[in-house]
């Protein structure tokens, strides 16, 4: 698909009124909204917005190419837009931009789409080409311009493959920005243009929303005289092993590529080690801050454990619905969601998701750290988090006859959270330690070495994480034994806000065991109250996130709003960890939210004395409490309390 069918005549643009930026972009969208491409004005903005927010796409050059990739899309659409006066759009180079290229991809577009709009900037940087664009006036001349420029572009592409000649400098480099749909084939454009102007073959391995185009080859990689890496995101490293490289943000490979080059040819780029790590060496994740890598790592980590959340809360939602559906008999409450072979089929499959889930945080938070080598220990981190270490018993070091049991003790998402930091860690420092071995025996160290000794050095200190939470777990259950009898509000705050703690981790355990070990003395009087606080305030988080989401759309990517959708599945079948992705990447201010919303919705539960005789299943055993249209308001009253609180504390995206 050539970029001239995507450039719509109907939604052109020819003297744009706007003179700021906010105001080019509604005119924009009102075009768009008003041809039937685009469907929900908000919708699209949000996510215009949401792309502006991480790197302006005001390139410089008076050009800019805002772009979303969003649901409110109906087909893949190129807005042209020219302004006579000029728009003050926060560009890169400060300039005033007067050429406008508002791309609209629909969900799921597919590749071709994303290709067609890759082109677009291919064109821009063509000598002349934008000076034309300023010179039409209708939009039949815009397509022409680009029906004359195609030849040349052609020309261009297959230079790009042509084998590549002795005769001049070769310097390979990658580019990727965070949407893969500009910024990325932007920078491609501009080095491939600086390097014929200055005697220099560029090749350019893009990384963009349409995957890895013109991949770098390990001859091209081992003739270069450097590398240069402009991206804003991971790309693959080790392979630059022992090559002077350049690493900088995407924007760079756009407005200083004649600098990036003569890092290179002047001998001033560093030599890459692939021990390093890919951060380690990168310039741009130098310049973060400690907070900024801390947020990188993280990310990566939940980024990657989204799926099982999502996928295996979905399916143990499912088995409950079935039993409610079958039916469970009073004295089998206790097998709800298992019940039933079809129910049990459900929920055994949701369950091994589910116990993907830290590992998979763990593991790709120390892989974001330490690349390949801390995958190993991230998931043996994880899984110790989540099912604990069977080690037997340790004794105190008072002495006596006083034991610890360390068998089965989990930590939970907070423990996996800290987990994949030491895990990542753990290899960097064995990267230090084995450094002086000689390159001969660099197999040994990457595929032996690192393995066992980061499994073995991070399986140790996770009892630093694990053995702390067996305490917590004893004394929690000694506090509540304490509360027995005792004021039912107290204790239905104390408990719901446990639940929100660490969600699914030492706290949550305690309180939810805690009560369903009241189940067996109430059932002949209605039920329990303790449990009809705890599910309550299980509830909590995941709803908390829905609402968090509904009234604070800007302040989340498109992908955490969708989680939020699902989270509504989660919350109302008392399914806590469908919170936990949103509590792991921004703990500070996510979880003293939601311990709010929870302590309030088990208070309120406890203050009503509405009991529960089942010790799970949400929504779907709401007919067991005492009073379901009650119980309900409350949840409703502490999610949406968690999520204003959420959401109005969250920094904005």
């Amino acid at each position: 698909m050539k970029i001239q069918d995507l450039l719509r005549k109907e939604v052109m643009i020819m003297d744009l009124q706007a003179t700021t930026k906010e105001a080019a972009i509604d005119e924009m969208i009102t075009s768009l909204v008003a041809a039937g491409v685009v469907t929900d004005f908000d919708t699209f903005k949000t996510g215009i917005m949401n792309r502006e927010a991480q790197t302006s796409t005001g390139l410089g050059d008076g050009i800019a190419m805002p772009h979303s990739k969003n649901a409110a899309v109906k087909e893949a659409t190129v807005l042209f837009a020219k302004s006579a006066s000029g728009v003050d759009y926060e560009s890169l180079d400060g300039q005033p931009t007067d050429l406008f290229f508002m791309i609209a991809a629909p969900d799921g577009a597919n590749d071709t789409h994303l290709a067609a709009l890759a082109e677009l900037s291919k064109y821009l940087l063509k000598d002349g080409f934008a000076n034309n664009l300023r010179q039409v006036t209708s939009p039949d001349q815009v397509i022409a311009a680009f029906d004359a420029a195609e030849e040349d572009n052609k020309a261009a592409e297959a230079a790009k493959t042509a084998p590549v000649s002795d005769d001049k400098p070769l310097i390979v480099a990658v580019t990727a920005c965070t949407t893969g749909i500009a910024h990325t084939y932007m920078a491609e454009e501009a080095l491939i243009k600086q390097g014929e102007e200055m005697g220099v073959t560029v090749r350019v391995e893009t990384n963009g929303a349409s995957g890895v185009g013109n991949r770098l080859t390990a001859d091209e990689i081992a003739r270069a005289k450097g590398v240069i890496i402009a991206a804003d995101k991971a790309v693959e490293m080790p392979r630059f092993d022992g090559k002077p490289l350049v690493s900088r943000p995407v924007a760079d490979g756009i407005k200083k590529t004649e600098e990036l080059i003569n890092l290179v040819l002047d001998g001033k780029a560093d030599t890459y080690q692939a021990g390093e790590g890919a951060a380690a060496s990168s310039e741009s994740s130098e310049k973060l801050s400690l907070g900024g890598a801390f947020y990188k790592h993280l990310m990566s980590g939940v980024s990657q454990m989204l799926p099982f959340v999502i996928g295996g809360g979905i399916m143990i939602a499912l088995a409950f619905l079935i039993d409610n559906f079958v039916g469970v008999p009073k004295d089998q409450l206790g097998n709800l969601g298992s019940y039933s072979e079809l129910a049990a089929l459900f929920k055994s499959v949701g369950n091994a998701a589910f116990g993907f889930m830290l590992p998979v945080l763990a593991g790709y938070i120390a892989y974001s750290i330490a690349e390949k080598p801390g995958l190993v220990a991230g998931f043996v981190a994880g899984s110790i988090a989540s099912s604990g270490l069977a080690w037997g018993k340790v004794p105190f070091a008072s002495g006596g006859d006083a034991t610890l049991n360390l068998s089965g003790i989990p930590s939970g998402f907070l423990g996996a959270l800290v987990g994949g930091f030491l895990a990542g860690g753990v290899i960097l420092v064995l990267r230090k330690l084995l450094a002086g071995l000689p390159r001969s025996l660099e197999g040994i160290r990457s595929i032996l070495l690192y393995p066992l000794l980061g499994v073995f050095v991070t399986g140790f200190l996770m009892l630093f994480v694990n053995i702390p939470m067996a305490a917590i777990n004893t004394a929690l259950n000694g506090f509540l034994e304490s509360l027995s009898g005792s004021s039912a509000i107290l204790m239905g705050l104390v408990l719901g806000g446990m639940m929100a703690i660490d969600m699914g981790g030492p706290f949550n355990k305690a309180a939810y065991v805690f009560g369903t070990g009241t189940l067996a003395a109430s059932v002949a009087d209605g039920g329990s109250v303790v449990m009809a606080a705890v599910m309550a305030g299980g509830m909590v988080p995941p709803l908390a996130v829905f609402f968090a989401t509904l009234f604070f759309k800007n302040k989340f990517t498109e992908e955490e709003r969708n989680s939020g959708l699902t989270n509504i599945i989660m919350g109302l079948s008392f399914i806590t960890e469908g919170a936990i992705p949103f509590g792991a990447a921004d703990p500070a201010r996510a979880i003293p939210s939601f311990m709010v919303g929870s302590a309030l919705a088990g208070a309120l539960v406890g203050l009503a004395g509405i009991k529960l005789m089942a010790p799970h299943g949400g929504i779907f055993v709401i007919a067991l409490t005492s009073n379901p249209l009650l119980y309900i308001l409350f949840v409703l009253v502490g999610a949406v309390v968690s999520g204003l609180l959420f959401g109005a504390l969250r920094k904005a995206k």
